[in-house]
């Protein structure tokens, strides 16, 4: 078993905790948070210890770590891991400041990096991707990617954000380089503020559309809100030049009631903790295959280019004008 400590006790540092604890291969050896309570609890649930990160880092049993923690420490965090020999776990985005994210090349594009992009882990996606890549429907030629949430965030949230491009959207920027195959060369966006007017005081938008297009004139069509109506809605569309493949919702069951009104479905799962938690086990299970040798599938790189995307959407929302990454 690969000992490992967890940096941040918040939401989805306990998705982590858990699918780490309940991880055969990985033994949960430490938590690390600066609030006090919440490193406690989180520790007593899973029966370890808390502990800090100076003492993680230069403990020579830990062998990787977990960052799970605020945005602001993602970048600075990962640096100091990976110098202390450690394979490393890491929330998206890598930073919120492109220039500084870059700056880091040197250091972290050959460490053990796992960039937490968990989407590429759901099994609806890998299974898209691998009919994309089998050639059953021929070439890609266009994605349609949707990703609204059920309801906008408070206005807390949004202000330490980043904003929607680099908070939500980023997530489908990962998606469409991986689905296109192909690094998009011209981004235009446009974004509008209709859920709440507390987010436009704030400077962002919650409403987006952005298109990229590739080298070779593939295109994307990314499509965000904070607020759906109908729960949480991610979607992807591949059409292809023999057909279309498309991943859909996922329902809370099977279940369907019919009668003379029609079939009516299960309601969609509610948010993204239970939308992906499949996908969220399965990344786990990744970074247990770095530890154990494996490349990391997904790194620095890839959080490099996402970062590069979102800004480039912001500044074509802001400019009204076509950007390249």
């Amino acid at each position: 078993m690969h000992d490992i400590v967890l940096i941040g006790a918040g939401r989805i540092g306990r998705i982590h905790a858990r699918n780490a604890a309940l991880n055969p291969r990985l033994r949960l050896a430490g938590v690390v948070d600066p609030v006090d309570a919440a490193a406690q609890a989180l520790a007593a649930e899973w029966n370890t210890a808390v502990t800090t990160l100076d003492h993680a880092l230069a403990d020579p049993a830990v062998a990787g770590v977990i960052i799970a923690s605020s945005t602001d420490t993602h970048l600075e965090y990962s640096l100091r891991a990976a110098a202390a020999g450690k394979a490393v776990f890491c929330e998206k985005p890598i930073d919120q400041d492109l220039a500084r994210a870059r700056s880091a090349a040197r250091e972290l594009s050959a460490a053990r990096l796992l960039l937490a992009f968990n989407r590429r882990f759901d099994p609806n996606f890998q299974a898209l991707k691998a009919r994309l890549d089998g050639g059953s429907v021929g070439s890609l030629e266009t994605l349609q990617i949707t990703s609204n949430d059920p309801s906008p965030p408070p206005p807390a949230y949004v202000a330490i954000s980043g904003g929607l491009f680099k908070d939500m959207a980023i997530h489908d920027f990962d998606m469409a380089r991986w689905l296109l195959g192909e690094e998009p060369v011209a981004v235009f966006a446009s974004g509008s503020c209709l859920v709440d007017p507390e987010i436009g005081k704030l400077g962002d938008v919650d409403t987006a559309r952005t298109l990229l297009r590739t080298a070779s004139g593939k295109l994307c069509v990314i499509s965000n809100s904070r607020r759906s109506g109908f729960g949480y809605d991610q979607r992807i569309e591949a059409y292809a030049s023999a057909g279309m493949v498309r991943a859909d919702n996922v329902t809370e069951s099977t279940v369907q009631v019919w009668g003379e009104g029609g079939a009516a479905a299960d309601r969609f799962q509610n948010f993204f903790l239970d939308r992906y938690a499949e996908a969220y086990r399965r990344e786990m299970e990744h970074f247990a295959d770095i530890l154990d040798g494996a490349s990391p599938s997904v790194g620095y790189v890839d959080g490099v280019a996402a970062l590069a995307l979102a800004e480039a959407a912001a500044e074509s929302a802001r400019t009204g004008k076509v950007v390249q990454p």
